[in-house]
């Protein structure tokens, strides 16, 4: 019966006479405005193909076309099922034929429409591009008024989502375009303008280093910016401009030590902190305060002692409200909705804080129940605040001091553990890196983590397909291997397989081949070890060393693997392999006489392994190696330039 009542708008719409239509279109427009019922109703009974086809009508006037722009835009103004209904009525390409009118008001009409759809989740950012005109004509639409400059820019700045995008706004000459907006006299203009180039230059290199050159009226753009962070403009101006800066400065457009960046953009974004701030702007200014410092250590020393940071961090996970937004019934229910959003966003911030500097990460520990939060943290229903938590724990676990105290108190492990249980490759990325600080020998959390079959866990890392996962997965294994009780490597020999341990030492990536061989080099440590290992498995260890001093390697992992070939000669029992293979003692005794000094002194190490005179059968190595002719490669080494070679 609610429908009935609403029909007589629909109905007229197919009226006759062009005056009642227009009538018809004017009163619907009165009558859905703020009125989401209304709307729906309008949307059930058809009213939305009618008014795309007058829209669309060359022998419709131009106030009934423009009328029926501004109803279709307020239609889109309701619930986010009014956008899928009028994306599905193909709205988007109907109103960008509109553009080309030579009426203003009715392009302004329709380009309002267009911002509406466009800002909304539902409508997918690559409709604006699939016509290749269409961006060209808005930058000349941008000269023509006030409002086809702020629509213009809100739509760019919405359907701006990653390189792809910038790099075709880039290449429309959107920076140029766009630049003398930021002048101008109306607020919400500037604003706009603001907002587009702060997605334009997000993690974009050429667009920011592009940025850096263009000057308005005599004024470079970084010094228009910072005075749109100042402390007398809006919050939103102040933060967004800030965002310009930090993008500006991470791609290295602007130095890190620029009074812009350490006096102006830096103690913008700590002010964004205060808990007499929105929740919104709270998450914003911490996350790109995180991105601005994340890799300079100087700028994170800063940060850290500008006004109490690290304790007015603590507020995020206490206060989800300012102290003016208690009194408002709405935003008190927002905010709490919202409140793992500041969680996420002081982990973030606490992790680049703590990313470099020993004294900041002990300052981050010992606010209070720090580490809670962080366990609490990783078991959140939010995958967002999971990731951002783990990024946390790994950059605090860069620490010795706090791998022995805080992270033993509070048993980190556990749930770090259960994190790397079916994560998505995200969280496993940063959650096996910490494993790997936390598996160091002097770190107590090696015994128990252990325990609760870490081994098996970083076995099945090592055969990702992911790099990053492969390389975590063999480093946290050679981390654990290292001065680590028999067992253990055995365990872990097991836990690999041989097969996967050759996958390994051919992989492509050279990360991973080093780790591998650190890791044999440190399953192969400590004589009993190595003659255990070397019994059960020394026939595919010595393939393997063979197939890598025949391959085409850096010096490094040649060096690597001689190391280990002089481990082996250290055993009692395993020296034999060696002996007994004179291809493997071809190859040390042309490694004596490389080029490289670092390669000769690794097969040198081999050599001195095989010949101690107190060990059993040491005169028959002597003499064999004798023959071999490596007496005479010591006395010409021993007439070398280089101090290490001859002291050998």
């Amino acid at each position: 019966e609610v429908t009935a009542s609403s029909r007589h708008y629909v109905d007229r719409l197919f009226d006759l006479d062009p005056q009642k239509v227009l009538q018809g279109v004017i009163d619907m427009k009165n009558a859905v405005i703020g009125n989401n019922k209304q709307k729906a109703n309008l949307i059930v009974l058809g009213a939305v193909p009618r008014l795309l086809y007058l829209l669309q009508q060359e022998t419709s006037s131009t106030e009934l076309r423009t009328e029926c722009a501004v109803v279709l835009g307020s239609l889109a103004m309701g619930t986010e099922n009014n956008v899928k209904s009028l994306l599905d009525c193909h709205i988007i390409p109907a109103l960008l034929q509109g553009l080309l009118s030579p009426d203003l008001k009715f392009i302004e009409a329709c380009l309002r429409c267009l911002r509406t759809i466009f800002i909304s989740p539902v409508t997918p950012e690559d409709l604006l591009y699939t016509d290749a005109t269409v961006i060209s004509h808005l930058m000349q639409l941008l000269s023509r008024s006030r409002y086809t400059q702020e629509y213009i820019c809100q739509i760019f700045s919405h359907c701006c989502k990653g390189p792809d995008h910038q790099t075709i706004l880039f290449n429309h000459g959107a920076v140029q375009n766009i630049a003398h907006l930021l002048v101008s006299t109306s607020y919400k203009v500037r604003m706009q303008a603001l907002k587009c180039f702060s997605v334009l230059a997000f993690e974009n290199p050429q667009v920011s280093m592009t940025l850096v050159n263009v000057s308005v009226d005599g004024e470079l753009l970084p010094q228009i910016f910072v005075k749109m962070l100042q402390r007398d403009k809006p919050i939103e101006m102040q933060l967004t401009s800030a965002k310009c800066l930090t993008s500006m400065c991470r791609a290295g457009a602007i130095r890190t030590d620029d009074p812009c960046i350490v006096l102006k953009t830096l103690p913008c974004l700590v002010r964004m902190c205060s808990k007499d701030r929105l929740l919104e702007e709270r998450v914003e200014g911490a996350e790109t305060l995180a991105y601005l410092i994340e890799t300079d250590v100087e700028l994170q020393r800063m940060a850290s002692i500008s006004d109490h940071l690290i304790v007015m961090l603590a507020d995020y996970f206490k206060y989800p409200s300012s102290v003016s937004a208690i009194t408002d019934i709405k935003r008190l229910d927002h905010d709490l909705k919202h409140a793992h959003e500041l969680r996420q966003a002081a982990f973030k911030l606490y992790a680049s804080l703590g990313a470099n500097d020993e004294d900041i990460r002990k300052k981050i520990i010992e606010t209070e129940n720090m580490m809670d939060r962080i366990v609490n943290g990783l078991s959140e229903s939010s995958i967002k605040v999971r990731l951002a938590a783990v990024r946390c724990l790994h950059s605090l676990s860069r620490s010795v001091q706090q791998l022995r105290t805080s992270f033993q108190d509070h048993a980190v492990w556990k749930p770090l553990m259960k994190v790397l249980q079916n994560a998505p490759n995200e969280i496993l990325v940063v959650a096996s890196s910490t494993l790997c600080n936390l598996l160091l020998e002097f770190s107590p959390s090696k015994e128990p983590i252990l325990e609760s079959g870490a081994i098996e866990l970083l076995c099945s890392l090592t055969q990702s397909e992911n790099l990053a996962l492969r390389v975590n997965g063999i480093w946290a294994l050679m981390n654990m291997a290292f001065q680590a009780e028999q067992k253990i490597k055995s365990d872990i020999l097991r836990g690999l397989s041989t097969e996967q341990l050759f996958q390994l030492l051919s992989d492509s990536d050279v990360n991973v081949l080093m780790k591998t061989l650190g890791l044999l080099r440190n399953l192969l440590s400590t004589r009993p070890h190595i003659d255990h290992i070397m019994s059960t498995h020394g026939k595919q260890i010595m393939q393997a060393v063979t197939l890598i001093l025949e391959g085409e390697h850096n010096i490094e992992v040649k060096e690597q693997t001689l190391c280990i070939l002089a481990n082996i000669a250290d055993g009692t029992t395993a020296k034999e392999l060696i002996m007994t293979n004179d291809d493997i003692l071809q190859k040390i005794k042309y490694y004596m006489s490389h080029s490289n000094a670092k390669l000769q002194l690794a097969a040198m190490f081999c050599i001195s392994n095989l010949i101690w005179n107190e060990e059993e059968g040491s005169q028959e190595r002597q003499d064999k190696l004798r023959d071999m002719g490596i007496v005479d490669i010591l006395h010409k080494l021993s007439q070398s330039s280089d101090p290490n070679l001859c002291d050998k």
